[in-house]
């Protein structure tokens, strides 16, 4: 199984699915990141650098994809907190659709405003899951789209599932108890993010634990699976 993994910052990736990232990848999937910003507005140290900071994201998304088994990270390098649903945006998308042709796309659910009643969901977060969905239908699968992409030798392609990540109506439940401690592991690679490792790994382990009926403990990760 090839898979895609299309989201807006370093860090996303880990974050919303590092557990079954991992597990993908040591049941032999090939995995691949890509990654829609460069994280160049994640920092509030007023000494930080743009320059400077997108250098410290790129390595350590590379760090924590490296961690857990992902082929490869690429960074499309779109201004952080300014993404945009565009035709500009949509090809460059589509361009990574048609040249890795994944069966699996996982990307940020669109449609989460906001988690209950604590806080707001980023908008790239929004903007790349709907950007990620307008890319693969209708234009990925159409020659009619971006004809340029032909010259390039890419053809059309559709996968067969997207993994919306993020989603407050999940239909999917990914058993990762085997791999909560790679995940918490890679986010932990990204230090320019992370405040208080031991409090953020107790509240990753607190976010995916679920006491099952036969009174045993297991850790998910969640998603809103679509069959394409």
């Amino acid at each position: 199984m090839r898979v895609l993994v299309v989201v807006a910052h370093p860090d996303d990736p880990e974050f919303f699915a590092g557990g079954t990232i991992a597990r993908w990848c040591e049941e032999g999937h090939e995995v691949r990141y890509v990654i829609l910003t460069s994280g160049d507005k994640g920092s509030d140290d007023p000494d930080m650098t743009t320059e400077r900071l997108v250098r410290m994201r790129q390595a350590e998304q590379c760090a924590a994809a490296a961690l857990l088994g992902v082929q490869s990270v690429q960074f499309l390098a779109l201004t952080d907190g300014e993404l945009i649903n565009d035709s500009l945006a949509r090809r460059l998308v589509v361009r990574e659709l048609r040249h890795h042709r994944p069966d699996v796309v996982l990307t940020t659910d669109p449609l989460t405003l906001h988690y209950g009643a604590t806080r707001i969901n980023h908008s790239d977060h929004r903007v790349a899951g709907m950007l990620v969905c307008d890319a693969i239908f209708p234009a990925a699968g159409n020659r009619m789209y971006f004809p340029s992409l032909l010259a390039e030798g890419l053809q059309p392609h559709y996968p067969q599932e997207v993994y919306f990540a993020g989603s407050t109506q999940p239909n999917l439940l990914v058993d990762v108890t085997s791999y909560v401690e790679r995940k918490i592991a890679a986010i932990l690679q990204h230090a320019s993010q992370i405040r208080d490792p031991e409090e953020l790994a107790l509240r990753v382990r607190q976010g995916m634990l679920r006491l099952l009926a036969d009174g045993s403990v297991r850790y998910f990760e969640s998603f809103r699976r679509v069959a394409l």
